[in-house]
Protein backbone atom coordinates (compact mmCIF):
# COMPACT_ATOMS: atom_id res chain seq x y z
CA UNK A 1 0.00 0.00 0.00
CA UNK A 2 1.35 3.74 -1.28
CA UNK A 3 1.50 6.31 1.32
CA UNK A 4 1.62 9.88 0.45
CA UNK A 5 3.89 12.63 1.28
CA UNK A 6 2.12 14.08 3.61
CA UNK A 7 1.61 11.60 6.18
CA UNK A 8 5.03 9.94 5.87
CA UNK A 9 7.00 10.91 9.27
CA UNK A 10 9.99 10.25 10.36
CA UNK A 11 13.10 8.47 9.48
CA UNK A 12 16.38 10.21 7.81
CA UNK A 13 17.99 9.05 4.95
CA UNK A 14 20.97 8.06 3.91
CA UNK A 15 22.79 6.58 0.82
CA UNK A 16 23.86 9.20 -2.03
CA UNK A 17 23.23 6.89 -4.56
CA UNK A 18 20.18 5.40 -3.58
CA UNK A 19 18.94 2.22 -5.90
CA UNK A 20 20.21 3.75 -8.51
CA UNK A 21 23.59 3.32 -8.77
CA UNK A 22 23.59 -0.35 -8.21
CA UNK A 23 20.94 -0.47 -10.89
CA UNK A 24 22.95 1.39 -13.25
CA UNK A 25 26.24 -0.39 -13.04
CA UNK A 26 24.04 -3.56 -12.68
CA UNK A 27 22.34 -2.89 -16.03
CA UNK A 28 25.41 -1.40 -17.56
CA UNK A 29 24.43 2.10 -18.73
CA UNK A 30 27.19 2.11 -21.38
CA UNK A 31 30.13 0.04 -21.97
CA UNK A 32 32.32 2.94 -22.85
CA UNK A 33 35.51 3.49 -20.46
CA UNK A 34 36.17 6.37 -19.18
CA UNK A 35 39.85 6.52 -20.25
CA UNK A 36 38.07 6.79 -23.66
CA UNK A 37 36.01 9.88 -22.71
CA UNK A 38 36.39 13.45 -24.18
CA UNK A 39 38.67 14.87 -21.47
CA UNK A 40 41.27 12.26 -21.70
CA UNK A 41 41.42 9.85 -18.96
CA UNK A 42 40.88 7.89 -15.75
CA UNK A 43 43.35 9.90 -14.13
CA UNK A 44 44.45 8.16 -10.92
CA UNK A 45 45.52 10.94 -8.15
CA UNK A 46 47.63 10.50 -4.96
CA UNK A 47 46.00 12.13 -1.60
CA UNK A 48 48.65 12.80 0.17
CA UNK A 49 48.17 16.79 -0.18
CA UNK A 50 44.33 16.23 0.71
CA UNK A 51 44.22 16.02 4.06
CA UNK A 52 41.42 17.97 6.02
CA UNK A 53 42.21 21.84 6.77
CA UNK A 54 41.50 21.89 10.04
CA UNK A 55 38.08 24.24 9.34
CA UNK A 56 35.51 23.79 12.02
CA UNK A 57 33.32 27.10 10.99
CA UNK A 58 32.06 28.78 7.29
CA UNK A 59 32.54 32.50 6.90
CA UNK A 60 28.87 33.12 7.28
CA UNK A 61 25.64 31.12 7.74
CA UNK A 62 22.68 33.13 6.54
CA UNK A 63 19.01 31.86 5.93
CA UNK A 64 17.35 32.33 2.15
CA UNK A 65 13.39 32.15 1.97
CA UNK A 66 12.69 30.01 -1.60
CA UNK A 67 8.83 29.99 -1.59
CA UNK A 68 7.91 27.07 0.25
CA UNK A 69 11.54 26.47 2.15
CA UNK A 70 13.58 28.89 4.68
CA UNK A 71 17.16 27.39 3.50
CA UNK A 72 20.23 27.63 5.47
CA UNK A 73 23.09 28.10 3.51
CA UNK A 74 26.68 28.87 4.08
CA UNK A 75 28.45 31.39 1.87
CA UNK A 76 32.17 32.48 1.13
CA UNK A 77 34.21 34.21 -1.04
CA UNK A 78 33.44 37.18 -2.87
CA UNK A 79 29.50 38.19 -3.81
CA UNK A 80 30.70 38.91 -7.58
CA UNK A 81 32.66 36.02 -7.99
CA UNK A 82 31.83 33.15 -10.64
CA UNK A 83 29.37 30.46 -7.68
CA UNK A 84 29.87 27.33 -6.94
CA UNK A 85 27.10 25.62 -4.94
CA UNK A 86 28.26 22.41 -3.05
CA UNK A 87 25.49 20.03 -2.38
CA UNK A 88 25.52 17.59 0.55
CA UNK A 89 24.46 14.03 0.74
CA UNK A 90 22.39 11.83 3.28
CA UNK A 91 23.35 11.23 6.74
CA UNK A 92 25.97 13.99 5.64
CA UNK A 93 25.70 18.47 6.00
CA UNK A 94 27.33 21.14 4.94
CA UNK A 95 29.82 20.55 6.98
CA UNK A 96 31.06 17.98 4.41
CA UNK A 97 32.54 21.49 2.60
CA UNK A 98 33.95 23.05 5.65
CA UNK A 99 37.74 22.61 3.80
CA UNK A 100 36.48 22.78 0.43
CA UNK A 101 34.59 26.66 0.67
CA UNK A 102 37.75 28.21 1.78
CA UNK A 103 39.83 26.95 -0.71
CA UNK A 104 37.35 27.94 -3.18
CA UNK A 105 37.29 31.50 -2.13
CA UNK A 106 40.33 32.18 -1.63
CA UNK A 107 40.51 31.51 -5.97
CA UNK A 108 37.59 33.73 -6.10
CA UNK A 109 34.52 31.81 -5.92
CA UNK A 110 31.76 32.76 -4.38
CA UNK A 111 30.59 29.97 -2.98
CA UNK A 112 27.27 28.76 -1.79
CA UNK A 113 26.56 25.70 0.87
CA UNK A 114 22.86 24.92 1.41
CA UNK A 115 21.35 22.27 3.34
CA UNK A 116 18.78 20.31 1.47
CA UNK A 117 15.28 20.06 2.74
CA UNK A 118 14.84 18.01 5.97
CA UNK A 119 18.53 19.13 7.46
CA UNK A 120 20.24 21.80 10.09
CA UNK A 121 18.94 25.02 9.68
CA UNK A 122 16.25 24.47 6.36
CA UNK A 123 13.03 24.87 7.16
CA UNK A 124 9.31 24.22 5.36
CA UNK A 125 7.26 27.55 6.09
CA UNK A 126 3.99 25.92 6.19
CA UNK A 127 3.26 22.47 7.87
CA UNK A 128 1.08 21.79 5.39
CA UNK A 129 3.67 21.54 2.61
CA UNK A 130 4.39 17.92 1.61
CA UNK A 131 7.33 16.13 3.23
CA UNK A 132 8.19 14.93 0.24
CA UNK A 133 11.79 13.75 -0.95
CA UNK A 134 11.71 12.69 -3.95
CA UNK A 135 14.71 13.41 -6.47
CA UNK A 136 12.58 16.02 -8.50
CA UNK A 137 12.00 18.58 -5.47
CA UNK A 138 15.34 18.41 -4.04
CA UNK A 139 16.71 19.51 -7.54
CA UNK A 140 14.39 22.38 -7.93
CA UNK A 141 15.26 23.56 -4.10
CA UNK A 142 18.56 24.30 -5.55
CA UNK A 143 17.24 26.18 -8.34
CA UNK A 144 14.87 28.06 -6.39
CA UNK A 145 17.78 29.07 -3.88
CA UNK A 146 19.99 30.27 -7.38
CA UNK A 147 16.87 32.19 -8.22
CA UNK A 148 16.33 34.03 -4.72
CA UNK A 149 19.87 34.39 -4.65
CA UNK A 150 19.75 36.38 -8.11
CA UNK A 151 22.42 33.31 -9.54
CA UNK A 152 21.52 32.55 -13.51
CA UNK A 153 24.38 29.89 -13.63
CA UNK A 154 26.85 28.12 -11.11
CA UNK A 155 29.46 24.96 -11.19
CA UNK A 156 27.24 22.85 -9.57
CA UNK A 157 29.58 20.08 -7.23
CA UNK A 158 28.14 17.26 -5.25
CA UNK A 159 28.15 13.02 -3.82
CA UNK A 160 25.27 11.39 -2.43
CA UNK A 161 22.10 12.87 -3.20
CA UNK A 162 24.39 16.53 -3.93
CA UNK A 163 25.61 14.73 -7.07
CA UNK A 164 22.49 13.19 -7.85
CA UNK A 165 20.80 17.06 -7.09
CA UNK A 166 23.39 18.23 -9.82
CA UNK A 167 23.20 15.80 -12.24
CA UNK A 168 19.46 16.21 -11.91
CA UNK A 169 19.97 20.33 -12.83
CA UNK A 170 22.68 19.81 -15.32
CA UNK A 171 20.68 17.05 -17.67
CA UNK A 172 17.02 19.23 -17.53
CA UNK A 173 18.78 22.32 -17.11
CA UNK A 174 21.94 22.54 -18.45
CA UNK A 175 21.65 26.63 -18.87
CA UNK A 176 21.59 26.87 -15.20
CA UNK A 177 24.85 24.67 -14.93
CA UNK A 178 28.66 25.76 -15.73
CA UNK A 179 30.02 22.80 -15.17
CA UNK A 180 29.76 19.90 -12.67
CA UNK A 181 31.81 17.72 -10.32
CA UNK A 182 30.15 14.22 -9.50
CA UNK A 183 31.50 11.78 -6.88
CA UNK A 184 30.76 8.50 -8.36
CA UNK A 185 29.07 9.71 -11.59
CA UNK A 186 25.79 9.55 -12.86
CA UNK A 187 22.80 9.01 -10.44
CA UNK A 188 19.48 10.43 -11.68
CA UNK A 189 17.28 6.85 -11.43
CA UNK A 190 13.46 6.18 -11.85
CA UNK A 191 11.27 3.83 -9.61
CA UNK A 192 10.78 1.73 -12.71
CA UNK A 193 13.92 0.96 -13.07
CA UNK A 194 15.01 0.28 -9.06
CA UNK A 195 12.10 -2.31 -9.34
CA UNK A 196 14.77 -4.71 -11.10
CA UNK A 197 16.58 -7.26 -8.58
CA UNK A 198 20.03 -7.12 -7.68
CA UNK A 199 22.11 -10.18 -7.34
CA UNK A 200 22.19 -11.06 -3.08
CA UNK A 201 25.41 -9.94 -2.21
CA UNK A 202 24.55 -6.02 -4.37
CA UNK A 203 21.25 -6.01 -2.43
CA UNK A 204 22.65 -6.88 1.25
CA UNK A 205 24.27 -3.13 0.53
CA UNK A 206 21.28 -1.19 0.30
CA UNK A 207 19.95 -3.03 3.77
CA UNK A 208 19.06 0.38 4.83
CA UNK A 209 16.98 1.02 1.89
CA UNK A 210 14.89 -1.95 3.06
CA UNK A 211 14.57 -1.06 6.92
CA UNK A 212 13.37 2.21 6.01
CA UNK A 213 10.32 0.31 3.99
CA UNK A 214 9.27 -0.79 7.07
CA UNK A 215 7.04 1.08 10.31
CA UNK A 216 10.12 -0.61 12.34
CA UNK A 217 12.92 0.72 10.12
CA UNK A 218 10.91 4.64 10.44
CA UNK A 219 10.86 4.43 14.22
CA UNK A 220 14.45 3.39 14.51
CA UNK A 221 15.47 6.07 12.02
CA UNK A 222 13.51 7.92 14.22
CA UNK A 223 14.97 6.83 17.63
CA UNK A 224 18.49 6.16 16.79
CA UNK A 225 19.35 8.67 13.27
CA UNK A 226 22.67 9.91 15.27
CA UNK A 227 23.64 5.98 15.81
CA UNK A 228 22.50 5.60 12.06
CA UNK A 229 24.37 8.08 10.92
CA UNK A 230 27.67 7.41 12.69
CA UNK A 231 27.57 3.48 11.25
CA UNK A 232 26.96 4.57 7.90
CA UNK A 233 29.60 6.61 7.66
CA UNK A 234 32.52 4.81 9.24
CA UNK A 235 30.92 1.51 6.29
CA UNK A 236 31.06 3.88 3.99
CA UNK A 237 34.31 5.79 4.35
CA UNK A 238 36.26 2.73 6.33
CA UNK A 239 39.45 4.05 6.00
CA UNK A 240 38.43 7.66 7.31
CA UNK A 241 39.37 8.40 11.18
CA UNK A 242 36.66 10.97 11.82
CA UNK A 243 36.94 12.09 15.06
CA UNK A 244 33.00 12.46 17.62
CA UNK A 245 33.75 16.67 17.62
CA UNK A 246 33.69 16.20 13.31
CA UNK A 247 30.64 13.82 13.56
CA UNK A 248 28.45 15.27 15.88
CA UNK A 249 29.35 19.27 14.43
CA UNK A 250 27.52 17.04 11.42
CA UNK A 251 24.96 15.22 13.10
CA UNK A 252 23.31 18.44 14.91
CA UNK A 253 21.63 19.09 11.25
CA UNK A 254 19.69 15.66 11.92
CA UNK A 255 17.81 17.46 15.06
CA UNK A 256 16.03 18.79 12.15
CA UNK A 257 12.32 18.52 12.58
CA UNK A 258 11.58 17.00 9.07
CA UNK A 259 14.89 15.23 8.76
CA UNK A 260 13.34 11.67 9.62
CA UNK A 261 10.19 12.55 7.30
CA UNK A 262 12.43 13.45 4.06
CA UNK A 263 14.70 10.79 4.57
CA UNK A 264 11.94 8.16 5.38
CA UNK A 265 9.75 9.62 2.37
CA UNK A 266 13.23 9.94 -0.09
CA UNK A 267 14.01 6.04 0.05
CA UNK A 268 10.47 4.57 -0.15
CA UNK A 269 9.64 6.80 -3.05
CA UNK A 270 12.54 5.39 -4.70
CA UNK A 271 11.15 1.99 -4.32
CA UNK A 272 7.58 3.02 -5.34
CA UNK A 273 6.30 2.69 -1.86
CA UNK A 274 5.04 5.95 -1.77
CA UNK A 275 3.72 8.42 -4.35
CA UNK A 276 5.28 11.63 -4.98
CA UNK A 277 3.43 14.67 -5.87
CA UNK A 278 1.50 14.82 -9.13
CA UNK A 279 2.91 18.32 -10.01
CA UNK A 280 6.43 16.50 -11.04
CA UNK A 281 5.32 13.41 -12.90
CA UNK A 282 6.37 15.01 -16.07
CA UNK A 283 9.95 15.79 -14.22
CA UNK A 284 10.04 12.37 -13.03
CA UNK A 285 9.35 10.74 -17.13
CA UNK A 286 11.82 13.07 -18.52
CA UNK A 287 14.90 11.75 -15.57
CA UNK A 288 13.48 7.96 -15.93
CA UNK A 289 14.63 8.04 -19.97
CA UNK A 290 18.18 8.79 -18.45
CA UNK A 291 18.91 11.76 -20.06
CA UNK A 292 22.90 12.50 -21.16
CA UNK A 293 24.29 15.47 -20.03
CA UNK A 294 25.81 17.64 -21.80
CA UNK A 295 27.34 20.59 -19.75
CA UNK A 296 31.20 20.07 -19.05
CA UNK A 297 31.76 17.19 -16.04
CA UNK A 298 34.34 15.85 -14.07
CA UNK A 299 33.49 12.79 -12.16
CA UNK A 300 35.33 11.76 -8.41
CA UNK A 301 35.38 7.98 -6.97
CA UNK A 302 37.48 7.09 -3.43
CA UNK A 303 39.61 4.16 -3.79
CA UNK A 304 38.24 3.49 -0.07
CA UNK A 305 34.41 3.97 -0.85
CA UNK A 306 32.43 1.22 1.11
CA UNK A 307 29.01 2.28 -0.26
CA UNK A 308 27.28 1.00 -2.94
CA UNK A 309 28.50 2.71 -6.27
CA UNK A 310 28.99 2.05 -9.79
CA UNK A 311 32.43 1.76 -11.94
CA UNK A 312 33.13 4.65 -13.70
CA UNK A 313 32.78 2.38 -17.20
CA UNK A 314 29.36 2.18 -16.85
CA UNK A 315 28.32 5.92 -16.90
CA UNK A 316 31.14 7.62 -18.95
CA UNK A 317 28.97 8.01 -22.00
CA UNK A 318 26.38 9.45 -19.88
CA UNK A 319 28.76 12.68 -20.36
CA UNK A 320 28.59 14.00 -24.50
CA UNK A 321 30.09 17.68 -22.85
CA UNK A 322 33.93 17.79 -22.39
CA UNK A 323 34.35 15.08 -19.24
CA UNK A 324 36.97 13.42 -17.21
CA UNK A 325 36.95 10.82 -14.85
CA UNK A 326 39.30 10.98 -11.29
CA UNK A 327 40.60 8.17 -8.91
CA UNK A 328 41.24 9.72 -5.76
CA UNK A 329 43.59 7.47 -3.87
CA UNK A 330 45.19 7.28 -0.34
CA UNK A 331 42.29 5.66 1.79
CA UNK A 332 39.53 8.12 0.44
CA UNK A 333 35.82 6.59 0.93
CA UNK A 334 32.54 7.91 0.03
CA UNK A 335 32.37 11.41 1.56
CA UNK A 336 35.24 12.45 -0.84
CA UNK A 337 34.94 16.49 -0.33
CA UNK A 338 35.56 16.46 3.95
CA UNK A 339 38.08 13.31 3.64
CA UNK A 340 39.55 14.81 -0.06
CA UNK A 341 39.22 18.22 0.12
CA UNK A 342 41.64 19.93 -1.67
CA UNK A 343 41.17 17.06 -4.64
CA UNK A 344 37.71 18.23 -4.62
CA UNK A 345 38.25 22.01 -4.93
CA UNK A 346 41.01 20.86 -7.41
CA UNK A 347 38.44 19.31 -9.72
CA UNK A 348 36.06 22.26 -9.41
CA UNK A 349 38.68 24.93 -10.70
CA UNK A 350 39.38 22.30 -12.94
CA UNK A 351 36.13 21.84 -14.96
CA UNK A 352 35.66 25.73 -14.87
CA UNK A 353 38.62 25.83 -17.19
CA UNK A 354 36.76 23.45 -19.42
CA UNK A 355 34.86 25.83 -20.92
Amino acid sequence: MKTTANNEHACDRRHFLGITALTLAATGFGAINATAAQSGGDDVLDNKATKSGGHTAFASIKQINVGILDVGCAEDGPANGPAVMLLHGWPYDIYTYVDVAPLLAAKGYRVIVPYLRGYGTTRFLSSDTPRNGQQAVVALDIIALMDALKIERAILAGFDWGARTANIIAALWPGRCKGMVSVSGYLIGSQEANKAPLPPKAELAWWYQYYFATERGRAGYEKYRRDFAKLIWQTASPKWNFDDTTFNRSAAAFDNPDHAAIVIHNYRWRLDLAEGERQYDDIEKRLAEGPVITVPTITLEGDANGAPHPDASTYANKFSGKYAHRLIKGGVGHNLPQEAPQAFADAVVEVDGFQ
